[in-house]
């Protein structure tokens, strides 16, 4: 099955835990800076770093649902456990997709996302998956 993310004609990833710069050695930034290199509308979404206000050149937003237009996929990266936190922003940002990175799960909010029409996906990486889909792998 293809994943939903490669099905879209024009994707805004919202990225949810997104690192600066300072941090490229992390998935949490080189994962979206791969997205925004592959033409992807990436949008950070932080949730520390409360002085930046722009990542990738791209303004910087403190939550989901302040987010102006429609978000396809939600990229997390949270701690499984953290997701929960999130989960009324989730439900009021309304995307198409909530997006957990390789190793998070929370089977608990995913059901909540299921129950109001969102689909989830856990513990897979959209980068690989993208590369796969995309052929740029």
């Amino acid at each position: 099955m293809r994943p939903i993310a490669m099905d879209f004609p024009s994707i805004r990833v919202a990225v949810l835990g997104i690192k600066t710069e300072a941090q490229a050695d992390q998935a949490a930034f080189y994962v979206p800076s791969y997205l925004k290199d592959a033409g992807v509308e990436v949008i950070p979404v932080p949730v520390y770093h409360p002085d930046v206000t722009t990542i990738l050149g791209q303004q910087v937003y403190r939550r989901l649902a302040a987010v102006p237009g429609p978000i396809d996929i939600v990229d997390v990266f949270r701690r499984g456990p953290d997701v929960a936190g999130h989960l009324d922003d989730f439900l009021a940002a309304r995307p198409r997709a909530v997006w957990l990175q390789t190793g998070i799960r929370n089977d608990q909010v995913a059901e909540q996302l299921v129950k109001a029409g969102i689909l989830v996906v856990q513990s897979r990486c959209l980068m690989v998956d993208h590369r796969r889909f995309a052929g740029r792998g």
